[in-house]
């Protein structure tokens, strides 16, 4: 998916005679009225099996716009799109193709953080302003920030925070933790481990399955063995939704609680039936939550698109108005990168998913909420955790 003006800014270029300049600078941006719009490019998936979570994001952003007059810091908005496929192996052609090819303002991107990686890579080297709705790799706001990239939507780790403290909150003192053995799953069990520890909380053993096996039998058999307190896990999708019935299957469901971030149960919450009854996740949003700015993009967002938003959509809302906040602090011009990254790096304000601030790497702060399934939806508890954050580790933005 990739919507192209009739002219490229390098045709543009090559026709005033400055092609060569170009081409030895290829990330340089030549200067552009502030009368022109603003380019910012979308490096999302628009198919395959995230193609829902690129799509929420992109209409979240698309209603901020419109309801701003259709303009940002007084520059209309010209979206970019191109489908990622989640395709890490295709990510580098792809983010080129916005930032040298079609000269992007801004890039936004992405949801798979394999993508992301390949994606943050290169906007660090051209230094474009550049937003993460989505991915959670922990390190692209650790050891690979920069002053240049900032992220909306959580780190890895910081859901396992949440729910770590939450279970010891409900006097749980063993655990078995049991994920898919690569990078989402093992950090989510990292953050879990931190807080669960720190609060007392001894974990009895750690189980893994390769991504994407969902043959959990034999873990599901080691955690009866075991008969820990709780278990906390990490799976998402078609294999959260498995490994929840194989788990009231294997008659555990009654006997040893199960936890895990807000990815076990979301998309699947109907599905999961009889079986994700009493799954108790943490995650930044719920859909019920009591404020006016949740009330109101919910029921603003289902008028414009007939459906009610999710946690990705509240992210893309979430990145616009972020950047909606440099831009008027630069006056609509994003080559005032001073004045564009201070203001949203210090940017507060109050969010569907309630207060949103960023940390000192450029990373979520905010809090995080228990949710219990019933009846096919995830019911508000109460807040697990608040002000969340996220360790700087290697993170300098000097």
């Amino acid at each position: 998916m990739h919507n192209k003006s009739r002219i490229s800014r390098r045709d543009a270029l090559k026709m005033a005679g400055v092609g060569a300049a170009v081409a030895a600078f290829p990330f340089a941006r030549p200067a552009i009225s502030q009368g022109a719009p603003l380019r910012v490019g979308l490096l999302l998936p628009y198919s395959g099996t995230f193609a829902a979570l690129g799509t929420a994001i992109t209409n979240a952003m698309d209603l901020y716009v419109k309801q701003q007059g259709g303009k940002l810091a007084g520059r209309t908005i010209e979206w970019i799109k191109v489908d990622d496929e989640s395709a890490p192996s295709k990510a580098t052609e792809l983010t080129n193709k916005l930032v040298e090819g079609e000269k992007v303002d801004v890039l936004i991107g992405t949801v798979h953080s394999g993508v992301a990686m390949a994606m943050a890579k290169i906007a660090r080297e051209a230094g474009i302003p550049t937003l993460i709705p989505n991915a959670g790799a922990n390190v692209l706001t650790r050891a690979q920030c920069a002053k240049n990239i900032f992220r909306t939507s959580f780190g890895n780790s910081q859901p396992g925070v949440a729910a770590g403290e939450a279970m010891i909150k409900a006097g749980i003192k063993t655990a078995v933790t049991y994920t898919w053995g690569y990078a989402a799953g093992e950090e989510s069990v990292d953050g879990f481990k931190q807080s669960f520890l720190k609060g007392g909380g001894k974990i009895i053993k750690e189980l893994r399955l390769p991504f994407p096996n969902v043959e959990f039998q034999a873990g599901l058999a080691e955690i009866a063995s075991l008969k820990p307190e709780g278990v906390y896990s990490f799976f998402a999708g078609g294999g959260a939704l498995k490994y929840m019935q194989d788990y009231a299957a294997a008659g555990l469901k009654s006997s040893i609680p199960l936890w895990g971030p807000g990815f076990l149960t979301d998309g699947v919450e109907k599905a999961a039936g009889a079986a994700g009854e009493g799954v108790k996740t943490a995650s930044h949003y719920v859909e019920s939550l009591d404020n006016a700015e949740n009330k109101k993009f919910r029921a603003d967002y289902n008028a414009a698109f007939k459906m009610f938003p999710d946690v990705y959509a509240v992210q893309g809302w979430d990145t616009t108005h972020l950047l909606d906040i440099g831009l008027k602090a630069a006056g609509g011009d994003v080559k005032k990168q001073d004045a564009l990254f201070k203001a949203m790096r210090e940017a507060k304000f109050n969010s569907p998913r309630g207060p949103f601030r960023l940390s000192a790497a450029q990373n979520p702060i905010h809090n995080f909420y228990l949710r219990e399934l019933k009846g096919g939806q995830n019911v508000f508890l109460g807040v697990a955790a608040t002000d969340v954050s996220d360790p700087t580790t290697g993170c300098s933005l000097a």
